[in-house]
C-alpha cells in the first residue's frame, strides 16, 4: 500500500494564496526529507510559471496530456511529464490545454476519476502529492478532490473571507459522499495576514466560531509580505528568495503542522467509489 498522501489546495475564490501555498509548502516538506510532487491543475498554469517555466504553452507533456491519454487508453511514459525544480520538488505542469478537459470530461466514463487514475502511477515514488486547484468548482476541481486524501483551504484575511466557503465545503462533502469516501478537510489556512490590523484576529475568530467545531484551523498564519509576491517572478520559493522572512518561517511552521496533521473530521459516507 502506498505511503503517499495526496493533498488538494483548493478554494474557488482567486487571490487567496493557493499557488504560493502549494509551492512553498512543497519546498518546506522537501526540506523535511519528504519526496514531493506538485501538480498544476489550473489551465492558467500559474504554479508552472511561478516555478520558473514561463513559456508553459510550449511544454509538450502536461497534466492534460496524462489525463487525455488515460481517457483514450493511450500508453505513454508518464514520467516524461515531470519537471525537476532545483529546490528539490517535482512538478507536473499545466497550460491552457487543460481547459479543454472541462468540455471532454462530462461525457467521459468514470469522469470524476480521470486525474486520480493518472496520478496513481506516481504514488510509490512520493511521500506527498500536492494539487494546486483552479479557482472554480468545475470538473477539474472535482477530479482533484476525488484524487485527494485531504483538502487544505487557504482563506485570505479579508472581510469577505467566509463568502463562498459554504459552497466549497458542500462540494467537498458531496465528493466524499458520492465519489471519494476517504476525503477529509485537512484544515483551513489563514493567508495574506496583515499583522498591523485587528482584521486577521476578527476573521480567525469568525472562522473558528463558524467552522472550528468541525474543521481544523491551522495555528500557522501566513503574513502578507512584498517579498513573497516578488518571489513569484523569480521561479524561486520564499525560502530561496528571502529565507529569513516572516513568510518563510510561517511556511516552515505550516509544513510541520501538515506532517503532524490529524483531522477532526470523522464523518464518512459512500455511494460511488473510483475504480
Amino acid at each position: 500500500m502506498s505511503k503517499c498522501k495526496v493533498i488538494a489546495i483548493s478554494n474557488q475564490k482567486g487571490g487567496v494564496g493557493k499557488t504560493t501555498t502549494t509551492f512553498n509548502l512543497g519546498v518546506a516538506l522537501a526540506s523535511n526529507g519528504k519526496q514531493v510532487l506538485l501538480v498544476d491543475a489550473d489551465p492558467q498554469g500559474d504554479l508552472t510559471t511561478y516555478m520558473g517555466w514561463h513559456n508553459n504553452d510550449e511544454i509538450p507533456i502536461t497534466i492534460a496530456t496524462l489525463m487525455l491519454s488515460n481517457i483514450n487508453e493511450v500508453n505513454i511514459n508518464n514520467y516524461d511529464a515531470i519537471l525537476h525544480h532545483s529546490e528539490g520538488v517535482d512538478l507536473i505542469p499545466a497550460n491552457i490545454e487543460l481547459s479543454a478537459l472541462e468540455i471532454v470530461l462530462p461525457t467521459t466514463k468514470d469522469r470524476e476519476c480521470v486525474l486520480k487514475n493518472s496520478l496513481n502511477n506516481f504514488k510509490n515514488n512520493y511521500d506527498y502529492i500536492l494539487i494546486d486547484c483552479m479557482p472554480s468548482l468545475g470538473m477539474i476541481t472535482v477530479n482533484a478532490l476525488a484524487s485527494a486524501d485531504e483538502v487544505i483551504i487557504p482563506v485570505q484575511s479579508h472581510f469577505l473571507a467566509t463568502k463562498g466557503m459554504g459552497n466549497l465545503l458542500n462540494t467537498v462533502l458531496k465528493v466524499r459522499k458520492q465519489i471519494n469516501p476517504n476525503l477529509s478537510v485537512g484544515g483551513i489556512l489563514l493567508t495574506l495576514v496583515d499583522e498591523r490590523t485587528n482584521l486577521a484576529k476578527n476573521i480567525r475568530s469568525e472562522l473558528k466560531e463558524t467552522y472550528g467545531a468541525v474543521f481544523k484551523l491551522f495555528d500557522t498564519q501566513i503574513p502578507r509580505a512584498i517579498k513573497a509576491a516578488e518571489s513569484t517572478s523569480q521561479g524561486e520559493s520564499i525560502f530561496m528568495f528571502d529565507k529569513n522572512s516572516k513568510v518563510s518561517i510561517a511556511y516552515a511552521d505550516f509544513a510541520k503542522e501538515v506532517i503532524e496533521n490529524g483531522t477532526k473530521e470523522k464523518y464518512c459516507d459512500t455511494k460511488i467509489q473510483c475504480r
